[in-house]
């Protein structure tokens, strides 16, 4: 949905992951002699889609710009269990201390690839579309909505900058639903302009208002019919609330255009990975 530099806050994001971790330096690493050269490996130990390189290397690269990385899987791709990811070569020590932060990125950013790759499948062939939300982890924001991306699903706004969401607060700030469509279309008159609803009267208010996209916030299968049929695509229908993997097949039925999601982002379990090491010199 929105032409985004994914990588805009990459260094800066990198730079607070080390400096939360090392500080004043890595205090176990410096056991090891600097010159002492190693080679490792990442092992991917349960079937995953891969995401977060250039998280990864990144890393690596503010650590030790002379570590070599030799990855063997591309982004996005479907990678499998004991399946090695990469090969590094470079400063036992700087190795060790980069070590950590490195895969911290990787394996969230696989997980929200991973989770978005299992929802975008039960969608295949469908004319519904996956979308993210603002509900992601803080400070990662763009590497998650890049992990969306490279698990098959779309971004909707990337934050409160670029489209404009109408919920039930601002809604009662504003008076109704016709006062605050119409003064975001004055005020921003190229910005998608959203409304969330929780009842059919609501559909039919925003519909008389002119939203570009209505949201239908936690609601029944029945109702997301009438809803389809009231709105007769005047209007995209987005469907959101409890949205479940084992909810989907039911909600695409709906033939909405969007099913938005919060679990891609925030119910992730981090993928396991993990690093084989072995000393190439003293």
């Amino acid at each position: 949905m929105n032409d985004i530099n994914y990588f805009d806050a990459l260094e800066a994001t990198v730079s607070i992951a080390l400096q939360e971790d090392i500080r004043g330096g890595d205090l176990t690493a410096e056991l090891i002699p600097i010159t002492t050269q190693a080679e490792a490996k990442i092992i991917c130990r349960e079937p995953a889609t891969l995401c977060g390189r250039p998280w990864f290397d990144e890393v690596f690269r503010q650590v030790d710009d002379s570590i070599q990385i030799e990855w063997l899987a591309e982004e996005g791709d479907l990678v499998s269990a004991e399946q090695t990811l990469c090969l590094i070569k470079g400063s036992a020590q700087r190795i060790l201390t980069a070590e950590r932060t490195a895969l911290n990125f990787l394996q969230t950013l696989s997980a929200t690839a991973t989770t978005t790759a299992q929802y975008a499948a039960l969608l295949k062939g469908s004319r519904t579309q996956l979308l993210d939300t603002r509900k992601t982890i803080p400070g990662l924001r763009l590497a998650q909505k890049y992990a969306v991306a490279c698990g098959g699903g779309k971004n909707h706004r990337m934050g409160l900058y670029d489209a404009i969401l109408i919920k039930e607060n601002h809604i009662m700030a504003a008076g109704s639903i016709l006062n605050a469509v119409t003064t975001a279309k004055q005020n921003h008159p190229d910005i998608t302009v959203e409304v969330e609803t929780e009842n059919l009267d609501e559909v039919q208010q925003a519909l008389d208002a002119k939203a570009d996209i209505i949201m239908l916030d936690n609601f029944s299968l029945s109702m997301m019919a009438q809803a389809v049929e009231m709105v007769a695509r005047k209007a995209k229908l987005e469907v959101s609330g409890n949205v479940e993997l084992q909810h989907l097949s039911k909600l695409v039925e709906t033939n909405v255009d969007f099913i938005s999601t919060g679990a891609i982002t925030k119910h992730i379990q981090a993928i396991d990975l993990s690093m084989r090491f072995k000393m190439t010199s003293q």
